[in-house]
């Protein structure tokens, strides 16, 4: 096998839209007033959808962390825009309509010892339900875990497919 050959990704290993997982970026923005304006700015004028916002700041940057409802459109802008981007792989899921959701999906994943880094609300809504991102130790197990125990995973189909933006 060539040096070429092993560069090229087939379509085989390309995620496709009903991908369990949901893809967020992180993007790498100066502190400084306006720099998430325009960060915004760029992604909505070109309608994409923010589904999902948070922001972790020092005193010289920031990371946003974000999702949007088209990520190959959003890999495309932030390359052409020279924007730090590193890209993961994050569970999306629905909480479920119980009086503890949110304690639902941790048990789930406690049983199993598997450690949330992180989660923040959706703008996703489907039969009234909200949902969250998680990012953990393991997605392969989690994934297989919050399926068995019932929960409804989120996929990219999805995010254009919700009952408040139909």
């Amino acid at each position: 096998m060539s040096s070429d050959d092993q560069a090229f990704t087939g379509p085989e290993t390309i995620p496709e839209r009903n991908w369990p997982c949901l893809r967020q970026f992180c993007v790498f923005i100066e502190n400084r007033v306006g720099s998430l304006h325009e960060l915004m700015r760029s992604l909505e004028r070109h309608d994409l959808r923010v589904i999902a916002l948070s922001i972790d700041n020092s005193v010289d940057f920031a990371v946003v962390r974000l999702m949007v409802d088209s990520y190959e459109r959003a890999r495309e802008l932030f390359h052409l825009g020279g924007y730090s981007v590193i890209e993961s792989d994050i569970i999306g899921v629905e909480l479920p309509d119980s009086s503890q959701p949110y304690l639902s999906v941790c048990t789930t994943l406690l049983q199993a010892e598997i450690n949330i880094h992180y989660t923040y609300p959706l703008l996703y809504r489907r039969g009234g339900r909200g949902a969250i991102a998680l990012f953990v130790d393991d997605i392969d197990r989690s994934l297989e875990l919050l399926a068995d125990k019932g929960h409804q995973i989120i996929t990219e189909n999805d995010l254009s497919e919700d009952d408040e933006y139909i």
